[in-house]
């Protein structure tokens, strides 16, 4: 069903999906990863349909879910171009309010799953939030400040490049880790919401607050169950953030890196790239994943139902 909620000045809108049978149901909010993407996580480039996955999963489990479109996505109203990153943890706390204040759901057994970026933003919550969370889904998070991460990025994509571009790369003799790092230097000096960095109109104000944000101190703040999830051929979170997560979040946590599966939680053959991704899209998300999240939903979701009572 339709379910619409003010963040702000704005309207955001969503789909809201229950199980079978009588309420009140546990329910799990769903918040997508960056970019301008929609309440199914697809963007009109790429269809990624994470969101829209994770929920068919938990709803078949007894668990409803939540999930919505971002900033001048579908119908939300606003500019994506100029929603920052707090713009969009504030959204996703608003979402949760709405979700909590739903008849057919179970305030007291909500969890948070995010993917990427919002796993980002599930981390601020958890670390913040008011509301009873009983647990959070990192999936694909990251345990790195902001901009040290996208420098890890171009360390890692720029050797997957398709060879004529790497080719290219030495012609001009550009250093893809030094060329992102002057570009970092660009945005920080920009005051506006959106600037043009190397010819491309980007959202200035949320690069800003991405590279400023630093996951670790909110992640030592979590106290409810976390469920961590990063794919062993992930080049776009270290894998290796799961032994950092594991270390600073204060409640039980539990994590997986699950062997040949890339960023967009598909399996991925040959080695670790982002060349693959247009491939891996036309399948379905990987059933380990999705196995892993739903079995971890269900028994927390009953725990934090319990603890409420």
């Amino acid at each position: 069903m339709p379910l619409h909620f003010r963040s702000g000045d704005q309207t955001l809108a969503g789909t809201l999906t229950t199980p079978d049978g009588e309420g009140p149901h546990p329910a799990a909010l769903l918040v997508p990863g960056s970019g301008p993407v929609d309440r199914d996580s697809n963007h009109r480039r790429m269809r990624l349909d994470i969101t829209r996955q994770l929920s068919d999963a938990l709803v078949a489990a007894g668990i409803a879910t939540f999930r919505y479109d971002k900033r001048g996505v579908g119908e939300s109203t606003g500019r994506f171009r100029a929603a920052g990153f707090t713009d969009n943890v504030d959204d996703a706390r608003a979402a949760l309010e709405a979700l909590a204040a739903v008849p057919e759901v179970d305030p007291g057994a909500l969890t948070v799953v995010g993917h990427s970026e919002g796993a980002l933003i599930a981390t601020v919550l958890a670390a913040h939030t008011t509301l009873p969370v009983a647990g959070v889904v990192l999936l694909s998070g990251s345990a790195t400040p902001g901009e040290e991460l996208l420098r890890w990025q171009a360390a890692r994509i720029a050797p997957t490049l398709p060879k004529p571009v790497r080719v290219m790369l030495r012609l001009l003799r550009t250093d893809l880790e030094a060329r992102v790092a002057k570009n970092h230097a660009k945005v920080k000096a920009t005051t506006t919401d959106e600037a043009r960095v190397d010819g491309v109109r980007i959202n200035a104000r949320w690069t800003r607050e991405f590279m400023a944000y630093d996951p670790r101190p909110d992640l030592g703040r979590i106290a409810v169950p976390v469920l961590a999830v990063t794919g062993g051929k992930d080049v776009q979170t270290d894998p290796a953030d799961l032994h950092a997560i594991a270390d600073l979040v204060r409640g039980p946590v539990e994590t997986h890196e699950v062997p040949d599966v890339s960023h967009l939680l598909r399996s991925q053959d040959g080695p670790a790239s982002v060349n693959g991704y247009k491939k891996e899209i036309r399948r379905p998300v990987d059933k380990r994943v999705l196995e892993l999240v739903v079995a971890w939903v269900r028994r927390h979701a009953s725990l934090g139902a319990a603890e409420a009572s």
